[in-house]
Parts: structure tokens; sequence; C-alpha cells
């Protein structure tokens, strides 16, 4: 049965809808807001969204609601969205769904029209989530030109239909840039295999590309197809491709020129569409200097190459970053958020994520402070001199605190805070 997502900040309705709905089969997720809403679509199968105009008591303009949809069409703009509104937010309603909603209700609603509506557009999602090897929708939480800049590349990227290497340190997300190419190209509703090549044993990784016939070596009790047959019209990323033997890559290079192969035991070619996608943290122009890999097949690999900076080289992404990973259910001290934008993070954003786990585990409130990330002190650098950093870059933009906020990636808030906590006379300062 389909999945359905309601989001509404009043308690009692989302009580009422997931009664109604589940009275009639349908599974039920609630959020109360745009961060668990996003939080439920991201990590969970949604096949419709049932969403408020508004999420805060005394707020009528229906922004948020606008806001929401915005950010949920970004994520799988196929994602069919109901909005439920009052008569105040009727005109943005309207202008929402010419824009891409699904549909609108009025409040109070009616109960059979709602049914209605929910089961005519949550049939097709369900068809289509019943496709074999569909990925999951993709997207990424960050702030820095240096993201912004990956993003509007990938995306370009992502419509050609060519091979793209993936480079950069561990941790810092290639398979999830990966998943957000496949999601916005035209293979998006065919497979999307992933392979962890450092993972799979040499022997093993030719049977594991390009399948075997039984008995083709021991172990082999019947034939098995391989990932390429598998991501046929759909994409194949190959993720740690250095770790591939030079056997293997001569047959790799075979297919991505032809698109043949054969599978181990048998004579008989197999011909497949894939679009590979691959990723490495190995200096491969190095690789190929030393013999270890093939020229010809990284050239065929890396028609173009797409870069993850670490996250010490995009430092407005952390506490993004970190607020997403904690929920919405806590909240950075000011001496949380110093601390993690001045940790080395040599494990980029999966020790960012883990980081923010244990936080949730040892915290004694909401409030999470520096020691509940248990970060290594020698990997943050000093802060001793952040009060005469913030005093340079004051009198940079002549005191004004919108944009010396910007420069130091706080909020306005934040920077008034520590103005106030070093007793900065930023009239006097910047005369």
């Amino acid at each position: 049965m389909p999945q359905i997502l309601v989001v509404d900040d009043n308690p009692d309705i989302l009580e009422a809808l997931e009664l109604l709905l589940s009275l009639h089969g349908y599974t039920v997720l609630t959020a109360e807001n745009e961060k668990e809403a996003l939080l439920a679509v991201s990590h969970q199968r949604v096949d419709l969204v049932i969403q408020d105009m508004n999420f805060a008591q005394g707020i009528t303009s229906g922004k948020e609601g606008k806001s929401l949809f915005n950010a949920l069409k970004e994520l799988n703009n196929d994602l069919p969205i109901i909005l439920i509104t009052a008569w105040t937010q009727l005109e943005t309603a309207i202008t929402l769904v010419k824009g891409g909603a699904t549909d609108y209700l009025q409040k109070p609603w009616d109960d059979t029209k709602l049914l209605e509506l929910v089961a005519k557009y949550s049939q097709n999602t369900v068809a289509n989530t019943n496709q074999p090897s569909k990925a999951t929708p993709s997207h990424f939480i960050y702030s820095s030109q240096e993201m912004h800049a990956l993003i509007a590349q990938s995306a370009k990227v992502a419509t050609a239909d060519i091979n793209v290497l993936i480079t950069g340190a561990n941790g810092t997300g290639k398979e999830k840039l990966a998943d957000y190419i496949h999601q916005h190209s035209h293979r998006q509703h065919h497979a999307f295999i992933k392979v962890n090549m450092g993972a799979l044993p040499h022997e093993l990784m030719e049977a594991e590309l390009f399948g075997a016939e039984k008995g083709a070596f021991t172990g082999a009790n019947q034939a098995r197809i391989g990932r390429f047959e598998a991501a046929n019209s759909g994409t194949l990323f190959l993720d740690e491709i250095a770790n591939l033997p030079l056997s293997g890559q001569m047959k790799l290079l075979r297919v991505l020129q032809t698109g043949e192969f054969e599978r181990l035991g048998s004579n008989t070619t197999i011909k497949v569409d894939v679009r590979v996608l691959s990723a490495t943290n190995v200096d491969l122009t190095l690789a190929v200097q030393q013999g270890r890999f093939r020229e010809d097949l990284y050239y065929r690999l890396n028609v173009i190459e797409l870069h993850l900076p670490e996250l010490t080289q995009r430092q407005a992404d952390i506490i993004p970053l970190a607020e997403y990973f904690v929920g919405s259910d806590h909240s950075l001290s000011d001496e949380a958020e110093l601390v993690l934008k001045s940790y080395a993070w040599p494990g980029n954003v999966r020790e960012l994520e883990n980081a923010c786990k244990r936080a949730l585990v040892f915290a004694n409130s909401s409030m999470l402070a520096p020691n509940d990330f248990q970060l290594t002190s020698s990997l943050v650098t000093s802060t001793t001199n952040e009060k005469e950093h913030i005093e340079q870059v004051l009198i940079k933009h002549h005191g004004v605190i919108k944009h010396s906020a910007i420069e130091l990636d706080l909020s306005r808030q934040a920077l008034y805070r520590r103005i106030e906590k070093y007793q900065i006379d930023v009239e006097s300062l910047c005369q």
C-alpha cells in the first residue's frame, strides 16, 4: 500500500489524518515542520505528501508551505503533493498548483474528497517504486560556493549521456554525487547499480561485473548475471575503481568501447547500454604512470571529472550539515559550533555524521556542547584569536553586521552574541 507523509504543526490534525488514512489501509508518516518532512522524504519511501501551508502559531502567510513545497520538489520532482490550505493562503496554493503541486483542499476538508485524491495520486508513485533497482532521491546539504558550483556543474553533466569520474577523499560524498547524477539523467527510471570495487576479492571481480555460467569457477553452482546486465538501460556506479586489477581493466575497456562482453565460462556475447560513473580517492594519473592503471581506460572513464572538496575546504557547509545530522530536537551551542568549525575533519562528511550521532548519545540536554562530540583535541585548531579575527572582519565591512556575519559563516544573532561576549565596541572600532 502507498505510504503517505502528512505535514502539519497541529498534533490534532496529524492524529485525525493518520486515523483516517490508516483506516483505509494506508501507511502514514507524520512531520510537524519542514526539517522533519525533508528527513522523512530523504530516508524513507514516501508515495504522496499531504502538507499544510503554515508550521508555526500565528503564521498565516503560507510562506513556510511554499518553502517546503519547493524543497520537496528539489528532492523528488515526481513526488505528488496535496496542499491543505485556509482561505487566506488560497491564492498561494493555486500558484503552487500551477507550479507543480498535485492538488489542494481547503480547510475544513471533506474526508471523501481527500481519500479520492490520495487514491488517485498515490497509485502512479507506487507503480514507479515497484520498478526494479530504482534509486532513491538524492540531495545535498550545503551553503558553500564550492558546492554550489559543483552541483550546478553536476546538473549539466547529468543530462549528457557520458561517463563521469568522481574524485575526492574518503567520506566526501562521492556515492551521493553519483546518486544525484543518475536521478537527474534521462536514465533515472531505470536501474542504478552500485559496486564497491574495494570490497570485492580480485578473483571475484570479473564474475561480479560480467556474470558467470554454472561451473565457471569453484563455488559457481548456478549461472548468475553480472552488474552490467543488471544495469542495462540504466547507470552503473563503480566505486573505488582503482582497485580493479589489470585483467578486469582490459575487459571493462572493451565494454566501454563496444557495449559487449561475455560471462565467465561462456562464449555468448551480451550487448548492453549502460552509463558508467566511477569514483576514486586515488590519483589515477599517478597510477597510470606507475603502470597500475590502463591509460586508455582512464580516458574512457574520465570524459568529465567532478571533484568533491574536503570538508575543511568548504567550511561553510559544516554547521548546516551538523544541524541536519542532529535533527530538529537538538541544537548546537555557540561553543559547539566554534569547535566543529575548528576541527580538521580527516574523515570529512562521514566523520561529521558519526560525531553528531555520538553527540546525540552522550548529550545531557537538547543543547549540544563541545564535549558531546568527543573530538580529538589535537585536531582542533586554536581559537584564541577569534576576537581579533571578528574585529578584522568588522573593520573590513565597516561594521555592517550582515556582511560580516556572512564572511564569518555565522548567523547575525550568533555574531551579536560573540560581540557581546568579547565586549567589542563596533562603533568605536569602525570609526
